[in-house]
């Protein structure tokens, strides 16, 4: 079974590698997370990227507390690398649809375009695969 502490590491990893794998798709702007930031601050997100990336990894933090302990709770257990990372393809994807459904569109206020929605599911199915995998191996204890 995943630890707390595990679903820390494991969320500090796995937010570097999507947000690494982000900013290559991406056109140079500022993370979605920017324009949650700006909403409040009443300003430009291009004005708040870092604001936003720290948001950001603060989400990716949580998102792997939430799996390492959720997995266990639904029944599952990360008995391997191959199971945890099929796990985290599932949690990715769920991030993904939630995040495009809901976040994006309602929370931050969007109309993300075809372009910005293919980086987006992308970087969070690689945030579950490797979230996932972190876990599986059993890396932090």
């Amino acid at each position: 079974m995943a630890t707390i502490l595990a679903g820390l590491a494991g969320g500090v990893v796995a937010t570097i590698g999507m947000t690494v794998l982000m900013m290559a798709m991406g056109d140079g702007g500022p993370p979605p997370t920017a324009g949650l930031v700006a909403k409040f601050a009443d300003g430009d997100p291009e004005d708040y990227a870092m604001p936003g990336m720290a948001l950001h990894m603060i989400y990716g933090v949580i998102a792997g507390v939430v799996f390492a302990v959720g997995v266990p709770l639904v029944g599952f257990e990360l008995t391997s690398i191959v199971v945890a990372a099929g796990l985290g393809l599932v949690y990715g994807i769920v991030l993904m649809v939630g995040g495009m459904a809901f976040w994006m569109r309602t929370v931050i206020g969007i109309d993300p375009d075809r372009d910005m929605l293919t980086m987006f599911g992308t970087v969070h199915v690689v945030y579950g695969v490797v979230l996932g995998a972190f876990l599986g191996a059993g890396i932090v204890a």
